[in-house]
């Protein structure tokens, strides 16, 4: 098999993780050894005022670094199939797909009001040294300086938040503190959904058949080992079947409705209300 890379796109809480994981758990497949790698995605437009950079942003010299990236994980793993996942990508399809021409996509989409429930849990929690420890590594240590102040205010904020959370977290939206000052947390995680499913949606869909594979996360959690397949064909790459069912033996759907009952039925109202065109569009409505 071609060296090839994989760029799963996904909203926050949408399973990426677990796929990510299924993914390079076979021999050929690697990432990086960390959850996202937003802080590589975005040098160059570290400053740029949220994760939606367009298409025309990424210059020769953006590309060269990026891909530099990604042929030094492939070097260090020994592995000709680079999986990559962060979920900010979703805001900018183009962008990415101007960086790595030759990409393939997987695009994975969850039921919104499951993933908000989820999604507020993250935006409250606490400090997390050891992960952000791995992160760490992979930041450009020109943009070190600015991240490191950016990271300083989020756990002050916390601080002095009534409701407790950070100054920030997810993919940053266009006109995101705006959205902040208008919205309750559940509304901005529901809109955070909604705009990474809609510009993702809206990019996989002027690009060819080929390029992306759309995978439901109820699907996958429901049979494991038949949409994992269909994945792997996608890609082209050849794993034993009894590979394939190992490497989602942990998979199951107990997660199913479990941010809906979370937020209980008047907020599931409420939220799918802001956001039902995006959940109707996918069936969860």
């Amino acid at each position: 098999m071609s060296n090839t890379d994989i760029i799963i796109v996904g909203a926050p809480r949408s399973g990426t993780n677990m796929l990510r994981d299924a993914l390079t758990s076979f021999d050929g497949v690697c990432t990086w050894p960390c959850d996202e790698i937003n802080y590589i995605w975005r040098h160059g437009n570290v400053r740029y005022p949220s994760d939606e950079i367009p298409s025309q942003r990424a210059t020769p010299a953006i590309k060269t670094y990026i891909q530099r990236q990604f042929d030094n994980i492939r070097g260090t793993y020994d592995a000709n199939v680079v999986v990559e996942k962060t979920c900010a990508n979703s805001l900018r399809v183009p962008f990415v797909d101007a960086v790595l021409p030759d990409a393939k996509y997987i695009f994975i989409y969850r039921d919104g009001i499951d993933a908000t429930g989820s999604a507020k849990e993250r935006w409250t929690a606490k400090l997390d040294i050891p992960y952000i420890l791995e992160k760490v590594r992979f930041v450009p240590k020109t943009d070190l300086p600015y991240y490191g102040l950016r990271y300083f205010w989020a756990r002050i904020y916390r601080l002095l938040s009534r409701d407790k959370r950070l100054a920030f977290w997810g993919p940053a939206l266009d006109g995101m503190q705006n959205i902040l000052q208008n919205h309750t947390l559940n509304e901005v995680c529901a809109l955070q959904w909604q705009r990474c499913v809609d510009n993702a949606e809206k990019a996989f869909s002027d690009m060819p058949a080929e390029k992306v594979v759309r995978v439901r996360y109820e699907d996958f959690v429901r049979q494991p080992v038949a949409e994992l397949t269909r994945i792997l064909e996608f890609i082209g790459k050849g794993v034993d079947p009894e590979k394939i069912a190992k490497a989602v033996d942990g998979v199951s759907p107990r997660s199913l409705g479990k941010g809906r009952k979370a937020l209980g039925e008047q907020e599931v109202a409420n939220l799918e209300a802001l956001v039902g065109e995006t959940l109707k569009r996918y069936d969860y409505l």
